[in-house]
């Protein structure tokens, strides 16, 4: 791989361990520690995805229209200024804010690196956001494993741990990244906004909101573990540190479990088929969690949640891009991802509040009963689908 695409992943590692030493713990924080109820971290968690949404856009508009080198420094100065003053104080007003600001840096942030990627190495196609893909899980995992150690010593070790890694990062980004913009073809990538004119194949983004719906529904659920699931582990006496070894069984099985995955994918050639297969799993894995007690049969139904994930995850971006039409990838994975984090944002909300008003056990049940709909919007999704070529010989 290029030099920069080293850097590129590197970084990625180290900006995402220093995430994952404060995000799967968040839910816990404040349920556990503040005091503050579950339906209200939901709240500060939707506030969070959607300051990261707003990031998203800026950006997107800001890679585009000006320097990649001095937007990912933008963003990371925003999370790691956030970062410092949460070390310092992390009481439940200060903790709130500046955990939606870190959410607007690191989403200014993310979609450049990635951006940056299949920029500065063309011809690695796939392989460029492969290993920042692979990055981002190897820090999830790094990050969730210390983290959870780190917390069961302190919490207060937890907000200068990630605060350190923060500014590693912006020193990498400061230092070596500049040569990036005179390596980065503009031409490959284009912001959501800019692709949002008017949609002329009706019958592909229909069919694209039917797909995401689906998806904004694994995503839901999905987010439960970061947030109910989160804190009933606490609830029945799982210790910290344990709940955070969950996520680094989550990202380690995401790395290792490659070559297993593309020896499926190679036998299974069906996209739908990988998102049925992958979304039963995803069930089979809620089930285990509903009747788990011990922290053996919480890591049991997270093995099972990763291999559904890693199933499910790649395909619907796939699928988006075979809708897209000519020239309008960009927003249709723009498009996607958006819900990808719209569900991030309702799903702690949602699920905070029936457990506060009922108790997990119904929780379980409702993600159940959701976890049906994609299969029947994976069905549906591509039917009256009209081609390119079809919608150009009728004009």
């Amino acid at each position: 791989m290029p030099k920069y695409i080293w850097l590129l992943v590197i970084a990625m590692a180290i900006n995402v361990t220093g995430a994952s030493f404060l995000w799967p713990l968040n839910t816990i924080y404040m349920h556990n520690e503040l005091g503050k109820s579950l339906a209200f971290a939901g709240v500060i968690l939707m506030f969070n995805q959607g300051a990261a949404i707003v990031g998203n856009l800026i950006g997107g508009i800001l890679f585009d229209k000006f320097s990649a080198y001095k937007t990912i420094l933008f963003g990371t100065f925003l999370a790691l200024s956030a970062a410092i003053i949460l070390s310092f104080n992390h009481s439940i007003v200060p903790y709130s804010v500046l955990l939606i600001v870190i959410g607007l840096g690191s989403g200014v942030t993310g979609p450049v690196m990635f951006a940056m990627a299949g920029s500065v190495w063309p011809q690695g196609g796939r392989r460029a956001f492969n290993a920042i893909y692979v990055a981002q899980n190897l820090g999830v995992a790094l990050g969730a494993t210390i983290g959870g150690y780190v917390a069961s010593i302190s919490f207060d070790y937890i907000f200068i741990a990630n605060a350190s890694l923060f500014a590693v990062f912006f020193c990498m980004v400061l230092f070596t990244f500049k040569g990036m913009d005179q390596e980065r073809n503009r031409q490959m990538h284009t912001s959501v906004i800019e692709q949002s004119k008017k949609i002329q194949n009706k019958s592909s983004f229909i069919a694209l909101i039917i797909l995401s719906s689906g998806f904004f529904v694994t995503w839901l659920a999905y987010s439960q573990w970061q947030s109910t699931i989160a804190s009933h582990t606490q609830d029945i006496g799982i210790p910290l540190e344990q709940y955070s070894t969950l996520w680094a069984i989550n990202g380690f099985l995401i790395v290792l479990m490659q070559p297993l995955v593309k020896w499926v994918t190679e036998k299974v050639t069906s996209i739908k088929a990988h998102i049925y297969i992958g979304n039963f799993i995803l069930i089979l894995s809620f089930v285990i969690a509903m009747v788990a007690e011990q922290f053996t049969m919480f890591a049991v139904a997270m093995v099972i949640l990763t291999i559904g994930e890693i199933l499910v995850w790649p395909a619907i971006p796939t699928l988006a891009n075979e809708l897209a039409p000519e020239g309008r990838a960009g927003f249709y994975q723009g498009f996607v991802n958006s819900v990808a984090a719209a569900g991030r944002m309702v799903g702690p909300v949602v699920g905070g509040l029936i457990v506060d008003v009922y108790h997990i056990q119904l929780l379980f049940f409702v993600l159940l009963f959701l976890l049906f709909i994609p299969f029947a919007t994976t069905k549906l999704f591509d039917r009256g689908v009209r081609p390119e070529k079809e919608l150009a010989q009728a004009k």
